[in-house]
C-alpha cells in the first residue's frame, strides 16, 4: 500500500446505522491478494434507487448493466455489490455475462429479483472478470451482512487510494440540520431526524463527466425515485463533477444512492435533506481530490465575473486539468501566466484586458496587467501552503463555479507506470 496521502483527513468519520441496509466485505482474490475486495450491501425492501453514471463511449458492463436498471420498482428488496482489482471494462459480451453471473448468484442468495441487483467493478481495463472468485463468496457475505459494517464496505472498494473515504449527517426535516459531514453530529432542534452516510472510492483516472469513482450514498428517508433523481443529478453537477485529479474520465463512473425510507419521514421538496445531501455528497468529492495520485497541495480554483455559469465552469476545469498549472503548483512556483494560458484555451468568453487572477487574497494581476502591488515574493510564499485557492476575476458578467484539483508530481508517474505490473 501506499503511504497516506498528506492531504488525508485526520481519520474515517464514525458511520451511523442507516436503517434498512446492512454491509459485509470479503477478500475474494479477484487480482489482490490478503485484502478484502469485495463488499455487499443489502438494501430493505421498498428500497428506492437513484444514480448517475458516466457517459463514457466505453463504459463498462456493470455500468450499463446499472443504467438498464434504474428506475425500476421499488418492491421487494435490493442490493448492491462492488468489486476491486478488475473493471470488467472492454470486456466484450463475457463482460456482461459476468454481469449476469454475479446478479443471479446474490438475487439467489438474498431472495430478490436479479433486475434489483446492482453491480459496480473498479480497476484494470481489459482483463475478463474471474466472476466465479466473486460467485463463489455471495454465501458467505450473506452471512456476514451486519447493519454496522460500512467502514468495512469502504475498504473493500479500495484501488490506488491510500485511504478510505466516508462522510455522513444527520438531518432535521422540518428544523435545522443537526451534524456535519464526516461524522460530528450536533443538537436536534426540531423536526423529524433523517440520516445520511456515504461511501467513495477514488484516486485516479478522475474528470467526472455526469458521474465519478464510485460512489455509494445511504439514507433512511423516504422519497419516490422521480424526485430523488432530480436531486441526485442537480447536487452532482456541483459536487462530483466539479471534480479532477488527472483530466482522464473512467469507463466506470457510478453514483448510486439508495433511500429505504426506514425513518418513515417523506423528504420530498425539502431543502433541508437537499442541503445535508449536497453536505456528504461534497465532502466524498473533496476526499477524492485530497487522494489524487501522488498529490501534495489541495487546490480550489474560484471563478467569477464570466459570461455565465457554464463559462465559469470551463475556465475552471481549463486550469485545473493543465499539466503546466499542477505542475507548477507541485514546485511552488507562482507562475500566473499559466493561469492566463488556461483561461485563454477554454473556449470562454474571455477579454484579455478585463481579466484579474490572485493567490489567495493576493492579487497578482487585474485588468489585463500585472497587478502594481503584485510582490513575486509574496505570491512565491503563498504557493508554499498545502491548501492554496486561485481566484479568477472574468470581469464580463455574473457567472461564477467553484472547482477542486490537486498538484502534479512524479507521485503520479511512479503509481501508474507500475499500476498493472
Amino acid at each position: 500500500m501506499a503511504p497516506v496521502s498528506p492531504l488525508a483527513p485526520a481519520a474515517f468519520p464514525a458511520l451511523p446505522v442507516i436503517g434498512g441496509v446492512r454491509f459485509a466485505a470479503v477478500a475474494a482474490g479477484v487480482r489482490y491478494k490478503g485484502r478484502t475486495d469485495v463488499m455487499l450491501a443489502e438494501l430493505a425492501p421498498g428500497t428506492v434507487v437513484a444514480g448517475v453514471f458516466t457517459r463514457s463511449a466505453t463504459r463498462a458492463a456493470p455500468v450499463l448493466d446499472c443504467q438498464a436498471k434504474n428506475g425500476g420498482a421499488a418492491d421487494g428488496g435490493a442490493a448492491i455489490l462492488v468489486n476491486s482489482g478488475n473493471s470488467n471494462a472492454f470486456t466484450g459480451r463475457g463482460g456482461m455475462d459476468a454481469v449476469a453471473q454475479i446478479a443471479a448468484a446474490v438475487a439467489g442468495t438474498l431472495g430478490i429479483d436479479a433486475g434489483r441487483v446492482f453491480t459496480s467493478s473498479t480497476g484494470v481495463i481489459g482483463e475478463p472478470l474471474p466472476w466465479d472468485r466473486i460467485t463463489a463468496k455471495v454465501a458467505e457475505l450473506r452471512d456476514n451482512l451486519a447493519p454496522d459494517a460500512m467502514a468495512g464496505a469502504a475498504r473493500a472498494i479500495m484501488t490506488t487510494d491510500t485511504f478510505a473515504k466516508g462522510a455522513t449527517v444527520t438531518v432535521q426535516v422540518g428544523g435545522q440540520m443537526g451534524g456535519q459531514a464526516g461524522g460530528q453530529m450536533g443538537g436536534q432542534k426540531g423536526g423529524q431526524s433523517v440520516r445520511i452516510a456515504g461511501i467513495a472510492k477514488g484516486s485516479g483516472m478522475i474528470a467526472p463527466d455526469m458521474a465519478t469513482m464510485l460512489v455509494y450514498l445511504f439514507t433512511d428517508a423516504r422519497i419516490g425515485h422521480a424526485d430523488l433523481q432530480a436531486l441526485v443529478s442537480s447536487i452532482n453537477a456541483r459536487t462530483f463533477n466539479c471534480i479532477t485529479v488527472d483530466s482522464d474520465t473512467s469507463t466506470s463512473d457510478t453514483l448510486l444512492i439508495a433511500a429505504t425510507g426506514a425513518s418513515g419521514v417523506d423528504v420530498t421538496g425539502s431543502a433541508a435533506f437537499a442541503a445535508g445531501l449536497e453536505q456528504v455528497m461534497l465532502d466524498l468529492a473533496l476526499q477524492v481530490v485530497r487522494d489524487g495520485e501522488g498529490a501534495t497541495k489541495f487546490v480550489e480554483v474560484q471563478v467569477t465575473g464570466a459570461a455565465s455559469d457554464a463559462d465559469a465552469h470551463r475556465v475552471g476545469m481549463a486550469i485545473a486539468n493543465s499539466p503546466l498549472v499542477k505542475t507548477a503548483i507541485a514546485g511552488q512556483d507562482a507562475n500566473w501566466g499559466r493561469i492566463v494560458m488556461a483561461v485563454g484555451k477554454s473556449g470562454a468568453q474571455a477579454d484579455r484586458d478585463r481579466l484579474g487572477i490572485r493567490f489567495g487574497d493576493i492579487w497578482v494581476a487585474r485588468d489585463g496587467w500585472r497587478a502594481p502591488e503584485y510582490s513575486e515574493a509574496e505570491a512565491s510564499a503563498y504557493m508554499k501552503r498545502q491548501e492554496l485557492v486561485i481566484g479568477v476575476e472574468m470581469g464580463i458578467g455574473a457567472g461564477r463555479a467553484t472547482v477542486w484539483t490537486c498538484d502534479l508530481t512524479h507521485g503520479y508517474i511512479d503509481i501508474n507506470a507500475d499500476y498493472r505490473s
